[in-house]
């Protein structure tokens, strides 16, 4: 069997993410983040998902999703019902599941041309 290594054809892309970082290209980062297919938000100041408020997701729905995938860290979180109910409120999906599980989701879902967008959160 042989093996080609495939290059998504946007410019981020997401090799995998766990509990205390993430690969986008060849870069680890281990501090919150907002990637979607042509855009990379670093530094993003949420740290932990029971504290996120509808506000912090401005810079995730200024770049127009049809979802978001939030990765909460190393386990699933839960975010406050307003936080969920804020995407609701614009017709964007809101899906919440730990970094690793979030960054195949992302992949995938970007792989297949979708307007998607994730938050990872990292303390």
């Amino acid at each position: 069997m042989q093996l080609n290594l495939e290059r998504p054809d946007y410019t981020y892309f997401l090799r995998g993410a766990d509990g205390t970082g993430a690969l986008v290209n060849q870069r680890r980062l281990s501090a919150s983040f907002i990637i979607a297919p042509e855009a990379l938000i670093e530094d993003w100041p949420v740290r932990d998902a029971r504290a996120l408020a509808p506000a912090d997701l401005d810079p995730i729905l200024a770049l127009a999703p049809e979802l978001v995938v939030l990765g909460t860290g190393a386990t699933q979180v839960f975010p406050p019902p307003a936080v969920l109910a804020t995407g609701l409120q614009r017709g964007v999906g809101i899906e919440v599941m730990s970094n690793a599980a979030a960054a195949r989701t992302y992949s995938v879902l970007a792989g297949e041309g979708r307007r998607v967008v994730a938050g990872f959160l990292f303390d």
